[in-house]
């Protein structure tokens, strides 16, 4: 069975990669899905859930490192049931078959099912220029103000992640590839992508 996990900087492209790649490989593909699934099942608000499973309850949360989300006491009851319901399905989607699964800090939480761990990265300037380019709510915003976005959604993604791991975020010993996406187009880094995960599993 085959799980590849993606870990990744906001406006870095991860997600086009994630989903890209899912296609290149004919693997199914896990992001928003995990959220709207967690949302049903906690009988909570989509649009609650996936801005704190996106990292935005963590923000002002010290870290934890070594500790899982049971144990730290700073969480309150929702966000401990969203982490507890988070654990449970993405362990389901793991056990299904061959798959891509986007964020949610799957690389550890997937850790004994040895997924391929990937980590997406870009300077900030591409970063600001892609989610300008992706439009949306990021057309009435300034660079100034993107900029804010990034800081603090990866802010919250690397606490998050600090919860679960001694390995920080975007650390490249937690990770077997590092794809930097700066100046490039996601499309044309997938089928590379693709090669190197397949070499990988050829030697498990």
């Amino acid at each position: 069975m085959g799980i590849i996990t993606i870990g990744r900087e906001f406006g870095s492209g991860g997600r086009e990669l994630g989903h890209r790649l899912a296609e290149e490989l004919g693997y199914e593909y896990y992001d928003k899905e995990i959220v709207d699934a967690i949302a049903k099942r906690s009988e909570l608000d989509e649009n609650y859930v996936a801005f704190a499973l996106d990292g935005g309850m963590f923000r002002n949360f010290p870290i934890h490192y070594g500790r899982t989300f049971s144990y730290s006491p700073t969480l309150m009851a929702n966000e401990t049931k969203l982490l507890a319901e988070q654990n449970k399905l993405l362990k389901e989607l793991a056990t299904k078959g061959n798959c891509v699964i986007v964020g949610r800090a799957a690389d550890v939480i997937l850790r004994d099912y040895n997924p391929f761990r990937i980590f997406v990265y870009a300077d900030m300037e591409s970063k600001v220029e892609r989610c300008k380019k992706i439009g949306g709510e990021h057309e009435h915003l300034t660079d100034k103000e993107i900029m804010r976005k990034i800081k603090r959604i990866d802010t919250g993604r690397k606490k998050y992640h600090g919860l679960l791991s001694e390995i920080p975020w975007g650390d490249k010993r937690g990770y077997h590839l590092c794809v930097n996406t700066t100046g490039r187009e996601i499309e044309s880094i997938v089928p590379l992508v693709a090669a190197y995960y397949k070499l990988w599993r050829e030697e498990q």
